[in-house]
């Protein structure tokens, strides 16, 4: 499993491989938390469940980044950890992360909303799941 950013303009793509979708889902976030501060900074404190629903995978995938975007705003946290199930179309999930402190999380961008610009999720040639978008900073 691994997370990675791409190049996009102005932009941040983000992307998620994993060996389930639900795999790929989970590296996405830690690379979305990524383009906000260092990961590793993030202590997984307190636990916020999280729900989207979308037909297919792309959309799914675009609620969950925004599900999350809107979550550390109006919680005032960043998140570390994530588990993700995914069920007919309906996703569940666990964010746990700890209220911002700038101070501690030295924060790069605030990420406004995940994009449809370069929104994929599918299976790879390595069999491996991708899932990807680029966010609005």
């Amino acid at each position: 499993m691994v997370w990675q950013h791409f190049h996009h303009q102005a932009d941040i793509g983000i992307r998620g491989i994993g060996d389930s979708l639900e795999k790929a889902f989970e590296e996405a976030a830690r690379g979305l938390m990524a383009v906000i501060c260092s990961p590793e900074t993030i202590e997984p404190k307190e636990a916020v469940q999280i729900q989207c629903e979308a037909d297919e995978n792309d959309m799914l995938f675009a609620d969950w980044i925004n599900a999350l975007i809107y979550e550390m705003d109006v919680r005032k946290m960043l998140f570390s950890r994530f588990e993700v199930r995914i069920h007919n179309h309906q996703l569940s999930a666990k964010a746990w992360g700890e209220k911002t402190d700038p101070e501690k999380h030295k924060l790069a961008v605030e990420v406004k909303a995940a994009t449809f610009m370069e929104l994929k999720v599918f299976l790879d040639s390595n069999n491996q799941w991708v899932a990807q978008c680029v966010v609005d900073v």
